[in-house]
């Protein structure tokens, strides 16, 4: 029997539009603020890998609060969407402020700048508003298919705002200003389209009543639990840990992969081929992201679909690694959108796993924790992302890196090959390993044939 549909068309363009507010927000820290920290402020990138690691700690309760949150909420709203809509308006400060640091103030002040704009940027404002975000795909409908081209337009808009931005950024700046008032007036106007995209994107869905969503809201002790039961519930998942993993990993590798403007600028010696490079990541994830849907019906489900699509994104990435030492810009490029292609379903049909993930704490322990399961998105955001601009911080002090440069030592030209070649191979190469393991529509229909 088919599914009973939700949605119109417009409902699920409206909802995806909501990821070009969190890429203006996301894919501009992760591509540029490393760069607009050295090169133009002059901190020391060491200092500020470890100020993004101390911050990271901060972040660690936050997500399951927010979710737990997120599930209790009860407004003419709904549950996630009030979140959406308000945590919004704290990320457009804050990211103004990530990259407006006043030039006159001493440097112990302009750390504790960055280091509070930051902190409070990821530990509370994108929080609420991405585990919200993430968190309608379960409330707005029940439909599988429909979790999967909601899912899919929402990462078409990611990748579409990540390209713009790796694209024009940089000429924004030199327009702007230049310099430190160049990268105030492009953040500030980054966080005002977001505020307006966000709002739209907030009011263009609907979520589902209680009885609806089959929650058993109505006095239904089984449904009550505190934080400290929330993070158990979660972590007693098997499915929620790989799929926080995997989610790690990922913000990790795209942290590695903005690390390319260094490699472009340093080892190729040419700083356009940035704009170049992203093209061919992010093309070829939307024509994947296009397609998923309909993958996903001709292979029966969504688990074959990416471990095969990552298994392809490993291969891909390695052949990027051997076309590097062949000096070949050609075939990095065509290697490099082999392999993003790769990637890309699981980038359409996430949100329809972590779902999957819900349902299946919903079969094994009588808890519907839609909220909290998709703390696993902004745990997965603000852990990968945070460490992974803090690693790249702390291999480029290690290196020897030097902003006043125009030709970096040896030991930095390394260390760029290893950041921006070697490392995101291997996260490649162990998503697929937990990708194998991640049967969750599998686990389901076990446990339901057994009722």
């Amino acid at each position: 029997m088919e599914e009973k549909r939700y949605l119109k068309w417009y409902n699920k363009v409206g909802y995806g539009s909501g990821d070009i507010a969190g890429n203006v927000v996301y894919a501009f820290l992760t591509s540029f603020v490393m760069i607009y920290l050295t090169n133009t402020v002059g901190l020391n990138p060491g200092i500020v890998g470890t100020l993004i690691a101390v911050s990271k700690l901060f972040d660690g309760v936050t997500d399951v609060f927010f979710g737990t949150m997120i599930d209790k909420t009860q407004t003419r709203m709904g549950k996630a969407r009030p979140w959406m809509l308000y945590g919004y308006i704290g990320c457009a400060v804050t990211l103004a402020g990530i990259f407006a640091i006043p030039a006159e103030m001493g440097e112990f002040a302009q750390y504790a700048w960055f280091f509070i704009a930051y902190t409070l940027l990821n530990a509370v404002f994108y929080t609420a508003n991405n585990i919200a975000y993430s968190a309608l795909t379960s409330l707005v409908t029940r439909n599988s298919k429909e979790r999967v081209q909601m899912g899919s337009y929402r990462f078409i808009f990611a990748f579409s705002t990540s390209l713009l931005i790796q694209w024009v950024t940089l000429d924004l700046v030199d327009g702007l200003g230049g310099g430190a008032v160049g990268w105030r007036n492009v953040a500030i106007i980054y966080a005002v389209i977001g505020l307006i995209v966000n709002t739209i994107s907030t009011l263009s869905v609907k979520e589902l009543s209680a009885e609806e969503r089959n929650d058993n809201e109505q006095g239904d002790a089984t449904e009550k639990y505190g934080l400290i039961e929330a993070v158990k519930l979660l972590f007693s998942n098997k499915f929620y840990v790989m799929i926080c993993l995997t989610y790690i990993l990922q913000q990790i590798y795209s942290a590695m992969l903005g690390m390319g403007l260094y490699y472009m600028i340093y080892v190729l010696e040419n700083q356009d081929l940035f704009k170049v490079f992203s093209w061919a990541i992010n093309i070829p994830l939307i024509i994947a992201l296009l397609i998923t849907p309909a993958l996903v019906s001709r292979w029966g489900g969504m688990y074959r679909l990416n471990l095969v699509g990552y298994a392809i994104g490993t291969v891909g990435r390695g052949l990027v690694v051997w076309a590097a030492y062949m000096g070949n810009v050609p075939l990095m490029l065509a290697f490099t959108a082999a392999a993003a292609f790769g990637m890309g379903p699981w980038q359409g049909d996430m949100n329809a796993v972590i779902a999957a993930c819900s349902e299946y704490t919903y079969l094994t322990k009588n808890k519907r924790v839609d909220g909290t399961m998709y703390s696993c998105t902004s745990l997965g955001v603000k852990l990968g992302g945070g460490l992974g601009t803090a690693i790249t911080g702390w291999l480029l002090e290690f290196s020897g890196f030097e902003e006043t440069l125009a030709v970096q030592t040896d030991s930095c030209i390394q260390m760029l090959h290893i950041m921006y070649l070697w490392i995101p191979m291997a996260i490649c190469l162990v998503i697929t390993l937990i990708m194998s393991r991640m049967n969750v529509e599998k686990a389901n229909a076990e446990i339901k044939a057994a009722r």
